[in-house]
């Protein structure tokens, strides 16, 4: 009995203990909760601002003065054109927070234009995001079709330094500069020839001029791109986008980081444009084409840093310019990843310098028919499939010299401006 008593006793001193150590306990627990969370929460946060200041770390050539050439009236008005918000926003209000935005970069050939609109008003989610359609100059039959677009929020931008908006100066046509293979020191006349002898045509120069104006205003000059981090799909006016497109980009994008760490890009094609998939049930890594590519702000940074390469390079195709010389000089291979079926296709046989000009002028209608098979309606890439390499990449390879078109040192010095216009207020127009 007093064993029993002491015990009770005992028992009875350490039930206050008891109940303070569990308390301790528990407002140890709570706040390893609250630091947990904040913790968890700083790192989500560092990690997402960390890529964006890396990605905003902008390489130029100090030793490099831009400068714009003097622009007419028509091209200053083309630059104001520029600043206008996106229309349709009344119809869309609201851009899906994830959303991709997609970047339309024409020339002159209407009878395709209308083709690719009619194509992307059948894609799926496209009135989520945002359609930025970047025109060669001006062209008012181009300007009309885009102006009827009614499915998304569209916003236009105009190349305000297209060789044909300047009739008798730089860019455009100069009085006095050398044609074809002429002697300058014998013709007495300006320019410096390619490395095959020939002096710049400006509706040929117009589209390697064309496609780094556009990059360089897409990523760094407009409101609507300001900071976004996302990608950005690209597609020209001769491709048709199948109504999957749109959500098989978003899926490719999404689980890029984890299925293909080392692709830069996503595609929506392959890179062979006469190939319209494997059918396989895997993903493809191969190098990237140039139908229907996605790529973010890391990657333009890594692009933007090699603009003296990029603008030196004796070739008017900015693609082959990039095969050539700017995927190499990374280091390493440059993959892109699509599905095994394509989502748009390059169609047409006008080539894109045959426009509507009355001498040259394409007889091609721009008729595209394409079955869309069921599967190619819905989205159609799975994020369970193995990832197949394409190691043995064809196409334009480091050595290539280039096909020329691109010899002239002002075409050159315009095209290193591009790269600086936002980001030194020198570059202004003088």
């Amino acid at each position: 009995m007093a064993f029993a008593k002491r015990s009770r006793l005992k028992d009875a001193g350490l039930r206050p203990m008891l109940s303070l150590l569990l308390l301790v306990l528990l407002v140890v627990l709570i706040l390893i909760l609250v630091l947990g969370k904040s913790m968890i929460s700083f790192g989500e946060a560092e990690e997402e601002s960390q890529p964006f200041l890396e990605q905003e770390k902008v390489v130029l050539d100090s030793k490099f003065k831009p400068n714009l050439p003097n622009q007419t009236a028509l091209s200053i008005s083309l630059d104001q054109r520029n600043k206008l918000p996106p229309r349709n926003s009344d119809r869309f209000p609201n851009l899906a927070k994830d959303h991709i935005k997609i970047v339309l970069y024409v020339h002159n050939r209407p009878q395709y234009l209308q083709v690719v609109v009619r194509s992307l008003s059948a894609v799926e989610g496209i009135g989520e995001t945002l359609l930025i359609v970047s025109h060669d100059g001006y062209y008012k039959e181009m300007d009309e079709i885009v102006q009827g677009i009614k499915f998304c929020q569209v916003k236009q931008i105009f190349a305000p330094y297209s060789p044909h908006l300047f009739p008798d100066s730089f860019p455009g046509v100069v009085p006095g500069d050398c044609h074809d293979k002429d002697n300058a020191a014998q013709k007495k006349c300006n320019g410096n020839p390619d490395q095959y002898g020939h002096h710049r045509s400006p509706k040929i120069v117009s589209l390697k001029h064309h496609w780094w104006w556009m990059m360089n205003t897409v990523w760094d000059g407009l409101a609507e791109t300001n900071g976004h981090t996302g990608h950005i799909l690209f597609i020209e006016e001769d491709h048709f986008i199948f109504p999957n497109a749109y959500r098989n980009i978003q899926r490719l994008t999404k689980m890029k980081p984890w299925k293909c760490p080392y692709c830069h890009a996503a595609n929506l094609a392959p890179s062979d444009v006469n190939s319209k998939g494997e059918g396989w049930e895997t993903l493809i890594a191969e190098k990237m084409g140039n139908v229907g590519y996605a790529f973010n702000r890391t990657v333009w940074r890594k692009i933007h840093s090699k603009a003296k390469d990029f603008c030196s390079f004796d070739d008017y195709n900015w693609d082959i310019t990039m095969w050539a010389t700017i995927f190499p000089s990374w280091g390493t291979t440059v993959y892109s990843l699509r599905g095994p079926r394509r989502s748009a296709a390059h169609f047409g046989k006008c080539g894109l310098h045959q426009g509507q000009d009355s001498g040259n002028t394409c007889i091609d209608n721009g008729v595209a028919s394409f079955d869309i098979a069921d599967i190619d309606k819905i989205p159609n890439i799975n994020s369970n499939w193995p990832v197949h390499v394409v190691k043995r990449q064809g196409g334009y390879q480091a050595g290539f010299k280039g096909w020329g078109g691109w010899g002239d040192e002002r075409d050159r010095k315009l095209c290193m401006s591009f790269a600086h216009m936002y980001h030194f207020v020198e570059a202004l127009s003088g």
